[in-house]
């Protein structure tokens, strides 16, 4: 019998963690019978931090005219691409702030001009908020905007901007973002154009459990229509410079007690994700292993440049070596992925 919201949220708000963690193990096991722990080396690259959005809980973005906002020339992306190939890196994880003035003309153009240069590099690009509003401002339909990328070589798109999937959290910490009901519909267009995507979750603002328990479910939802997502990935809000801080003052750093034990309800509850990834950039590398024993079965990026969280004054860093030594440390057997997470080399 599939888990029910009810059980769901009374698993997260009563069940021993240990109890939590040897349930959501044995469903990894289930899905994932060979032991194999996955990672990509891949780099986040922030074309540009201007952003009009103005998220409370953000504290990357910056303004046009603050003295420290940019856009990327394809000059300086491609001198960051051919650093992450020199150490064998085969994905960008590429997004921005929501700049106000970028159509889907430039978007297009850096597309293709990464796709003609670096063939071998996937395209992980462009979050739901980013594809909503090129939308608006070029006067085209979500799936207009999407098929346009893809026809220049947009491979894939993250699950960022989902936060937690409640308009009335979303209202609070990022009002001007698109709705839950949008976020799902940018995936949905994704999906039946033939481009995968990811699905996100912060957690730990100012959501209620019920909150994201729905968030789970809107997505299982999605998942069992489509098929569309590759992975789940969760992490803590970072309340350290943020707005959202400031206004919520008792809003403190969540406990890796509370992200390993939703965690472990994500994995229960999304039967139909093959995947869910470890959120060490957040968490730090020790409970970011200990979270593939709780359900997750991928460790994420070695991510070689991070600035979103780094913003929130959160920097943890690891390599491909380090990588290894914690999934061999707990038993498991690393493996080297790609964005479809076909493995590429086993250790």
């Amino acid at each position: 019998m599939r888990m029910t919201k009810k059980e769901a949220l009374e698993l997260l708000q009563n069940e021993d963690l240990n109890v939590l963690g040897r349930m959501a193990f044995a469903k990894k096991q289930e899905l994932h019978p060979k032991k194999i722990t996955t990672f990509v080396v891949d780099r986040n690259i922030n074309y540009t931090n201007i952003c009009w959005v103005n998220c409370d809980f953000c504290a990357f973005y910056r303004h046009s005219k603050d003295s420290d906002a940019y856009i990327l020339s394809f000059e300086q992306i491609g001198k960051k691409i051919e650093e992450l190939l020199e150490i064998g890196g085969t994905q960008i994880l590429f997004q921005g702030g929501v700049h106000p003035k970028l159509k889907i003309e430039w978007y297009e153009d850096l597309v293709e001009w990464i796709a003609t240069n670096y063939p071998q590099i996937t395209i992980h690009g462009f979050s739901a908020i980013e594809i909503e509003y090129i939308a608006k401002i070029s006067k085209l339909s979500f799936k207009e905007v999407l098929l346009r990328l893809k026809a220049k070589g947009l491979f894939s798109i993250p699950g960022a901007g989902a936060e937690i999937l409640s308009d009335r959290v979303r209202d609070i910490i990022a009002p001007h973002k698109l709705s839950a009901k949008d976020w799902i519909l940018v995936h949905q267009n994704a999906h039946e154009v033939g481009i995968k995507s990811t699905a996100t979750m912060m957690f730990g603002s100012i959501e209620s459990d019920e909150e994201i328990i729905e968030h789970l479910d809107l997505i299982r939802e999605l998942q069992d229509k489509t098929g569309g997502f590759r992975a789940f990935i969760m992490w803590s809000f970072q309340p350290s410079n943020t707005k959202l801080k400031e206004r919520f003052p008792n809003l403190h750093k969540t406990s890796s007690n509370r992200y390993l034990r939703i965690l472990a309800i994500s994995r229960l509850y999304l039967d139909n994700f093959p995947n869910i990834q470890s959120s060490w950039v957040t968490q730090g590398s020790y409970i970011g292993q200990l979270a593939l024993l709780f359900g997750a079965n991928d460790l994420g990026s070695t991510m070689m440049e991070e600035n979103v969280v780094a913003a929130a004054g959160v920097e943890n860093q690891m390599n491909q070596i380090e990588m290894i030594e914690l999934i061999r440390n707990i038993g498991e057997n690393p493996a080297k992925r790609d964005t479809s997470y076909n493995i590429l080399e086993k250790f």
